[in-house]
């Protein structure tokens, strides 16, 4: 059993490694990442120094259905990017192309938000709805999303937000904006 929940300790903390890395635009994955630490069900990032810095925090579904199709890597993001004047960016991202013209929905609690998809990703269409899925997210304990595949396959995911509010204060710390 000890070596079961280390293997998929391992598991999990790889793919957020992945998750994370994969989420970054590629001028910036070329740049060292540094881990600010693992909150709970987050893992938390900053790349660059000073007024390039970028910090990110990642956590992947504790759940995913329908269970019979491949969801590929599926993962959530929260970003801040102070040389952009960008805060609380929030980002999904799945393992297939989302239905053109598709929202996703998500249910944090009792607050209930769209975000546009766009090829594999999904965004919120302003920072105000960023805000406001960060601070469901800070208040709540799990997020609910529910979208649908180009293929008309409807998909939902679970994220827990235990340590989202940890993970969140240290990329805040780290990226000031």
């Amino acid at each position: 059993m000890v070596a079961l929940r280390a293997y998929l300790c391992g598991m999990r903390k790889s793919t957020l490694i992945v998750a994370a890395a994969l989420a970054l635009p590629v001028a910036v994955q070329a740049q060292e990442r540094t881990s600010l630490g693992t909150f709970k069900s987050w893992d938390a990032f900053q790349i660059g120094e000073g007024a390039k810095a970028q910090c990110f925090m990642a956590s992947v579904p504790t759940n995913s259905t329908p269970e019979s199709v491949n969801h590929g890597q599926v993962y959530a993001t929260v970003a801040h990017k102070p040389g952009s004047k960008i805060k609380d960016e929030v980002n999904v991202v799945v393992g297939y192309p989302f239905k053109d013209g598709s929202d996703l929905s998500v249910t944090i609690g009792g607050t209930n938000l769209k975000m546009f998809t766009s090829g594999q990703e999904a965004w919120a269409d302003s920072p105000k709805k960023d805000a406001d899925l960060v601070a469901a997210m800070k208040r709540g304990s799990e997020m609910s999303i529910k979208g649908t595949s180009a293929r008309g396959t409807n998909t939902a995911y679970n994220f827990s937000l235990f340590g989202f509010s940890a993970a969140y204060n240290a990329i805040s710390k780290a990226c000031k904006s």
